[in-house]
């Protein structure tokens, strides 16, 4: 799943492409993804209207139109939001085109078909399930140590699924929370309540250096991330932890060891990141 660098990354190369354009147009090739309004409203509504600019909540993206409207985007697993010519090839997974003032597309494509839109006023966005309940964002001014320390001292669980909670952390997913713990040597089944306070100051830069990392070098592709030209990211080839199971640990040597915690595979050093 595209985790906040990949969004990131999708929304700043967006954001020059889009801002000052109008929709005039949209085809709903799968009517499932358009989660409201119903799809002809859908189209209806976003017609003639001008993109203000294009932000980030977490894994969300956001589109703001002239109107008081704004179109939310969740990529989820293998969605891809990409900008091109009219005139290109569409792809098979391809769900929604939006069509540009300019003459070019934004096209909606997921292999999955887990990926989600909803158009919505700008003032409905805090009712809106799941973003609604989201936590700091990592990179802001409120994400601080006390922030950390605060949360983990009161939240009775293993601490890389806590990571994962995005009503805690909103936009860490598993590739980032993997390579933070490396950093910061903390085992993912370690429980919150038990880290010291510097294991919470590692792990709190930790988390900032490794999502800052993914935004410079434009995000990870494992399998289907490309940003909003159609580019891979290379973040991949950086990774210290994160999918290179029996590889030795840049650290110390040791063989990455893959084990199931909260239902998701996650990556570490027993040797670094001792239980």
């Amino acid at each position: 799943m595209p985790e906040l660098p990949e969004v990131e990354t999708v929304r700043q190369s967006l954001q020059q492409k889009l801002a000052g354009l109008k929709f005039t147009g949209a085809q709903i090739l799968m009517p499932k993804v358009i989660q409201t309004p119903d799809p002809d409203e859908f189209k209806e509504t976003i017609t003639d209207k001008k993109i203000t600019k294009v932000t980030r909540r977490g894994k969300y993206l956001l589109i703001y139109l002239n109107g008081g409207f704004t179109l939310v985007v969740h990529l989820r697993m293998t969605g891809t939001l990409v900008y091109g010519d009219k005139d290109d090839l569409v792809t098979k997974h391809t769900h929604v085109i939006l069509s540009l003032d300019n003459g070019c597309h934004l096209r909606f494509a997921d292999v999955r078909q887990f990926g989600r839109m909803w158009l919505v006023p700008a003032t409905s966005l805090s009712d809106l399930p799941g973003y609604k309940d989201l936590g700091v964002e990592p990179l802001g001014e409120m994400f601080t140590r006390d922030y950390m320390k605060k949360e983990l001292r009161r939240r009775h669980a293993r601490i890389k699924p806590l990571l994962l909670d995005q009503t805690f952390i909103a936009g860490l997913g598993n590739i980032y929370a993997d390579e933070a713990l490396h950093r910061a040597k903390i085992n993912p089944e370690r429980l919150a309540t038990t880290l010291t306070p510097r294991e919470i100051a590692l792990l709190y830069h930790a988390i900032q250096d490794v999502l800052r990392e993914g935004i410079e070098n434009r995000g990870t592709t494992v399998r289907d991330f490309i940003d909003g030209d159609g580019r891979a990211g290379s973040y991949q080839e950086l990774l210290r932890v994160y999918s290179r199971e029996g590889e030795p640990c840049s650290c110390c040597g040791k063989e990455i060891t893959r084990k199931k915690v909260g239902g998701r595979s996650s990556y570490y050093c027993p040797a670094c990141q001792k239980a």
